[in-house]
């Protein structure tokens, strides 16, 4: 029933490299593990929003086998327990339905889960909180899969957007929207067009839904994917289970979640199965040293230093040298990112390129600096 009191549970999505946060990212220490903003990591910031509303026994993150041992470090004690390590990447489908046998298991049966990013800011954490206690109302429902949707500020090109269908429901004070459709990145006039009509919104990649919901959309839409992960259910705490777990997985199908629930589900003939809800808590991906200039700096033109530095006639520069002194003259609009072994520079507007970088350093199989 609706009504009936369900466990939430939290699922953190831990898998990224972040390349573009090069030469600070590395296999090891990703961008989630890295204190980008502020001085706790991206991905204790994440799970100390969650602490009034999710106890640590019940935050499960989903990471890869070479961020697993420092990605425990960083958890609360009862959360290291529910650290799970996908023997290879399969994309988020495979990622949360993985999680989801798991919770089902632990729960004993149905439960709430929240899916999340651990690599995103949130400038307003209480109203962020307020939002998710409705998203999980609202998912309270069976059948019911909830989205966040950021309120666009520009007309951004680098994420997804969602239509949402302007007849919408109240929920503790908060409006909920169905969904119309998602949509892929677009180009900058359709983006314009977008951020126009006041009724799109970027996709967060944050879900709320029930266990069973889930699942149940899950053998619908993936159902290789349902079948090999339920039979693996079954070997959960078994001797085996991680050898069981690597020869599954290689075979599960590789595809994001976006692509093979949420659109499918938003297709799907009859009343709305998916719902929307604006989320304006001052929300960043963070993706590139660019955006945690945005961040930091009160005005374009500011420079941010991050530890000691001096500038003169320097304009619109970031700085990451905590352990160097810089001294900057007659520059303008530049990244510079010091660490032990390699040093970045570029202008602030080619910052996303930086991941080309790394990728011509795995080419050239320069590991020492990945």
């Amino acid at each position: 029933m609706a009504n009936e009191k369900l466990s939430i549970h939290a699922v953190i999505l831990a898998g990224g490299r972040g390349t573009r946060f090069w030469p600070r990212s590395r296999t090891r220490t990703p961008k989630q593990l890295l204190n980008i903003v502020g001085k706790t990591t991206m991905l204790e910031q994440t799970v100390a929003r969650l602490r009034p509303l999710i106890p640590p026994d019940h935050i499960w993150t989903v990471t890869n086998a070479e961020q697993a041992d420092p990605l425990k470090k960083q958890l609360p004690a009862a959360a290291r327990r529910h650290v799970l390590t996908e023997p290879v990447g399969r994309n988020t489908a495979a990622a949360i339905a993985l999680a989801a046998f798991h919770i089902q298991r632990a729960a004993h049966g149905d439960a709430l889960m929240a899916v999340l990013p651990a690599d995103t800011y949130i400038a307003q954490p209480e109203r962020y909180r307020s939002i998710l206690k409705s998203a999980l109302k609202v998912a309270e429902q069976p059948g019911r899969i909830v989205v966040l949707g950021i309120p666009p500020t520009r007309p951004e090109t680098g994420f997804g957007y969602i239509e949402r269908i302007n007849d919408p429901i109240a929920t503790n004070g908060t409006l909920v929207y169905p969904v119309h459709r998602f949509t892929e990145k677009p180009d900058l006039d359709i983006a314009k067009e977008y951020v126009r009509s006041g009724e799109y919104h970027w996709n967060a990649g944050m879900f709320f839904w029930r266990v069973s919901t889930f699942l149940d959309a899950l053998k619908i839409h993936l159902p290789k994917t349902f079948d090999a992960l339920e039979a693996l259910a079954q070997q959960i705490d078994k001797p085996g289970y991680a050898s069981k777990l690597k020869k599954v997985y290689a075979k599960l199908e590789n595809i994001s979640v976006d692509y093979a629930i949420l659109e499918r589900s938003t297709a799907l003939p009859g009343p709305p199965r998916v719902f929307v809800i604006p989320a304006e808590v001052g929300w960043s991906d963070i993706g590139s040293w660019t955006a945690v200039h945005e961040l930091q700096a009160q005005n374009s033109g500011d420079n941010v230093f991050v530890g000691e530095g001096e500038a003169l006639d320097t304009h619109g520069s970031f700085f990451w040298s905590p352990n160097k002194f810089v001294a900057a003259i007659g520059v303008r609009d530049l990244v510079v990112v010091d660490t032990p072994d390699a040093l970045l520079i570029c202008p602030r507007d080619r910052a996303q390129d930086v991941g080309k970088i790394v990728k011509s350093l795995e080419a050239k199989k320069r590991k020492h600096l990945l």
